[in-house]
């Protein structure tokens, strides 16, 4: 994809970064990456950090455009969504209902399972923790796999300190291959192969430069390639999402694809899965991000993207 011309008027992009969810660090670096990318492809961008009057920080930025680069708690649970279409500014991702949907994973899981996707098994958690060992356990409504822990007995639960059980679930343990896919603007991305050192894909292998390999397209056969994108795509279109999302993947033993969840706005970080599967299709970061950009649906009533975005 060729770059916009520095001198092209488009109008002003504002990159949402910040906020106030436990991701807002990661949510900072994946902000001022994108910021980078854009302006180097001569956009009038602005980086806004978002912090406590977001209405007064967007209106007085006079942006055209928002490419969300929030995480979490009203970033990426469908508040700032509904903020930018009150406001008729378009905007990047999915909109108000895909994105709350999407950050509440017991419901995504319940919708994934009618469209006839297999999702993990859930274990009910009683007033003595998981009712069966091991599992693993994370927070209903968290991203950036905040809070993903797996437990081998009960010990390992009391030594979480949980009180209040009602915002986590937990999940029977799925062997085998663990990867992400990307699904732009509708169509699968190379899948990305996630081996963490630790063995487990937590917040610190994550984030971690050293703590997880990377390989894509991941090692699988390309017949389990193709359905391992398909049913990306299958989750992408159930689940309402546009835009970029991610969605992340066991490949059982046996080759059956087993989704876990699906990400609206995943990380655009130096160690993100998504910049790294658009590199397998021939596209850089900066490219990847004009074409998020492009691809912004005008879900604002009156939003309009300026022609030379079109």
């Amino acid at each position: 994809m060729s770059r916009m011309a520095p001198d092209m008027k488009a109008g002003r992009v504002g990159v949402l970064m910040g906020g106030v969810s436990s991701e807002r660090e990661i949510s900072l670096r994946s902000g001022n990456a994108v910021l980078a990318a854009l302006r180097r492809g001569g956009l009038d961008a602005v980086g806004l950090d978002l912090r406590e009057d977001w209405v007064q920080q967007i209106r007085e930025a006079g942006i055209d455009a928002a490419f969300i680069a929030l995480h979490g708690t009203w970033g990426e649970d469908g508040c700032v969504q509904g903020l930018l279409e009150i406001m008729r500014i378009p905007y990047t991702g999915s909109g108000v209902a895909a994105s709350g949907l999407c950050m509440d994973k017991e419901l995504t899981k319940a919708v994934l399972q009618r469209a006839g996707i297999k999702v993990p098994v859930d274990i009910r958690i009683g007033e003595n923790g998981p009712l069966r060992y091991p599992v693993f356990i994370k927070p209903v409504a968290e991203g950036s796999s905040v809070g993903l822990h797996r437990l081998e007995n009960e010990s390992d639960w009391y030594a979480l300190g949980i009180v209040d059980a009602g915002g986590w679930m937990a999940e029977m343990p799925v062997t085998g291959v663990e990867i992400a896919v990307a699904v732009l603007d509708g169509m699968a991305l190379p899948p990305v192969e996630v081996a963490p050192v630790s063995g487990v894909y937590d917040y610190a292998s994550k984030y971690t430069s050293g703590a997880t390999e990377y390989f894509c397209p991941a090692r699988l056969p390309a017949e389990t390639l193709g359905l391992c994108m398909q049913r990306a795509e299958e989750a992408v279109q159930a689940t309402g999402c546009e835009g970029a999302p991610r969605v992340d993947i066991i490949v059982a033993d046996g080759g059956e694809p087993v989704v876990l969840e699906v990400n609206t706005i995943p990380g655009m970080t130096e160690t993100s899965l998504l910049p790294k599967s658009a590199a397998a299709a021939g596209m850089d970061f900066d490219a990847l991000c004009m074409r998020m950009l492009q691809t912004a649906g005008l879900k604002s009533a009156g939003g309009r993207l300026p022609e030379a975005w079109a």
